[in-house]
């Protein structure tokens, strides 16, 4: 008896306890995004279901937006992975636990997780008035403007997990901006912002982030000396060098010069002495201006000291009334005399042994041809010639003059005449179709002639039986 009531007991208890996880929403699991709720278009993310009360699968679904069919009836462990991330991506989504024992039921829907697609629109630009180095207690004004009709405008700080500020567009100049002040500014306050543009009818889907934009609190230390060594007038052409130090322990250093957004950074070098230093090289004095460098510490990146006291840097013998940027290479830098002499000598040389190559390949090539055509023999070549003048072989009559009897013949004229002489004795007159029984009297007489001189011509060499045939063939 005892043992069954402690059995009821224990039952009561595990449903009571049930009961008020489901009263609390306990045994709703928890829905978040890896690496970012804001997701880049084209990458990917990772949606991850977690709960304490061992849920073995999960199921996802979206609420608003443009529906997601791969999401349907579709059970996962924990995490699923979307992507390549579309506009089509964007919107609300939750998620819902289960055990394998009882697939048909379903934990309680998690938070809403919003998924943000960026890189829809062209990125707006981000502004900060009076300047980005904001002394301690002092208010700035971020301006983010965009030449698109954005309604909406989202303004975020890097490193933190809160929602973006939302700020409503404006039109202006056929644009669109929206302005935040920020401060009384606190070190928590400076960091790294961006801005983002939206419409109305898609607010899950933004523009490209703007190009980051770093507030930064100044005045918090001491501030550290600037000198200039050889001095701060030097000649146009002297290397100047600018000397940042401090008995503060700054672990970097910061230079900067009047009406420039971006300066130069170095790590602070502790110094014999006990001060911390660090020696900005500018190169040849090309330019000048008014300088400054700042102190911080690697733990507070965006607190600085407060800034040096301003030093003038003036170049004598300069003609050229505006200075370029300590960060960027001078054009009015001198080329090195080596290196004159380099590049002149190289335009010469190349083109000089461009044209020797040429002339000495071209004199290679004639020398190869001119010991071809001395092996070929020269009745090859003169073969050859007069038999490229033939077209096809034509059915031709002869007449062999014999010893006093003419016979007649039809031969097909050869492609080639033979390289050696004929063993035949016989000499053969080309005839155009004459019939040899009704010849003229001249051509009798002729024959006669021939017939007279056959001995004669059996003792012929193979270029004298040759050379017959030209005037026999004018009869």
């Amino acid at each position: 008896m005892s043992l069954m009531v402690i059995s009821m007991a224990c039952v009561g208890f595990f449903l009571l306890q049930r009961a008020w996880s489901h009263v609390d929403g306990q045994d709703k699991p928890f829905l978040s995004a890896w690496p970012s709720a804001v997701v880049p278009q084209g990458e990917h993310v990772s949606l991850q279901c977690h709960s304490h009360l061992g849920f073995t699968i999960f199921s996802l679904y979206k609420e608003d937006g443009v529906p997601a069919p791969e999401l349907y009836n579709r059970r996962f462990w924990k995490d699923i992975l979307l992507g390549p991330v579309t506009p089509a991506h964007a919107g609300t989504y939750r998620c819902r636990g289960s055990h394998l024992h009882s697939p048909t039921e379903w934990s309680a829907p998690s938070n809403p997780l919003v998924i943000t697609v960026t890189g829809v629109y062209r990125k707006p630009s981000l502004l900060a008035h009076p300047g980005p180095l904001v002394k301690s207690g002092e208010m700035v004004v971020l301006q983010c403007w965009s030449d698109m009709k954005f309604e909406h405008f989202l303004l975020h700080r890097e490193g933190i997990t809160e929602d973006p500020l939302h700020l409503t567009g404006q039109l202006h100049d056929g644009g669109s901006q929206a302005n935040s002040s920020v401060g009384p500014m606190i070190p928590a306050l400076a960091g790294t912002y961006r801005c983002f543009g939206s419409v109305a009818y898609s607010p899950y889907e933004w523009s490209a982030p703007s190009d980051p934009l770093d507030i930064v609190i100044i005045g918090l230390y001491e501030k550290p000396s600037l000198s200039a060594q050889p001095g701060p007038t030097v000649q146009a052409g002297e290397n100047v060098t600018l000397s940042c130090s401090s008995q503060s322990s700054f672990d970097i250093y910061r230079l900067s010069r009047d009406g420039e957004a971006h300066g130069l950074r170095l790590p602070a070098v502790p110094r014999v002495s006990g001060t911390f230093k660090a020696d900005f090289p500018l190169g040849p004095a090309t330019h000048g201006g008014n300088y400054r460098c700042f102190g911080s510490f690697r733990a507070l990146p965006y607190v600085w000291s407060h800034p040096s006291d301003p030093l003038p840097i003036s170049v004598t013998g300069n003609s050229s009334s505006t200075w370029s940027s300590p960060t960027e290479p001078s054009s009015n830098t001198g080329i090195p005399r080596h290196l004159h002499v380099l590049i002149v000598s190289s335009v010469v040389i190349i083109p000089f042994t461009i044209l020797l190559f040429f002339l000495l390949h071209r004199w290679c090539s004639n020398k190869k041809n001119a010991a071809v055509m001395d092996q070929e023999p020269a009745g090859d070549r003169t073969v050859n010639r007069e038999d490229s003048d033939e077209q096809d072989p034509q059915e031709v009559t002869y007449a062999q003059l014999d010893h006093r009897v003419f016979t007649q013949r039809k031969i097909a004229r050869p492609s080639q005449r033979p390289k050696r002489p004929p063993t035949d004795t016989s000499v053969y007159i080309e005839l155009p179709n004459a019939d040899p029984r009704s010849l003229s009297p001249a051509h009798e007489h002729h024959s006669q002639a021939l017939r007279g001189s056959s001995r004669e011509t059996t003792a012929l060499s193979q270029t004298q039986v040759a050379g017959s045939n030209v005037p026999a063939a004018g009869i």
